[in-house]
């Protein structure tokens, strides 16, 4: 993934809309996206969300270089999905729309649509959604105070229905 687009639509943050580019790598022999690849674009842009908003790898993921100490809590998946709407194809640009949303104090989910830059044209959406756990205790906790800032400032100024 790399920059943001010039004209970002509805506003976003930058840490909400990214690119793609498709590599050979993630295409089946037809020269299609393989299915497995969606869900690990959606993982993909959230970590690059993360970190475009200020939030070290480290600070969320176990094993990060240079962290001073793990992760106290963990943000195993819990559910996902993937809808597959057109082809993809190797060389295709991408542009990856984000929708955070927390859906309590423990619990979030990351709704990802895949854009063709040219024509601007929806071409797969994925949803992952996250659970926090406490690592030594192995219970359901509050999510990191890093994530729940992520969260917070990307649901800023958008409208959502009651």
């Amino acid at each position: 993934m790399s920059s943001v687009p010039q004209g970002r639509s509805n506003n976003q943050p930058n840490w909400l809309e990214l690119n793609r580019c498709v590599r050979f790598g993630d295409t089946d022999a037809a020269g299609v996206m393989h299915f497995h690849q969606l869900l690990r674009w959606c993982h993909e842009a959230w970590e690059e969300s993360l970190q475009r908003y200020g939030v070290a790898a480290a600070a969320v993921f176990p094993g990060g270089r240079g962290s001073e100490g793990e992760p106290t809590i963990a943000l195993p998946v819990i559910h996902c999905e993937a809808d597959f709407l057109k082809p993809v194809h190797g060389g295709d640009e991408l542009i990856v729309k984000l929708e955070p949303e927390r859906l309590d104090p423990g619990r979030f989910e990351l709704r990802s649509t895949f854009l063709l830059k040219q024509p601007e044209t929806i071409v797969a959406r994925g949803l992952i959604r996250h659970l926090a756990i406490d690592i030594a205790s192995k219970r359901r906790c509050h999510l990191p105070e890093s994530v729940d800032r992520w969260l917070e400032a990307s649901g800023l100024g958008q409208l959502r229905e009651l």
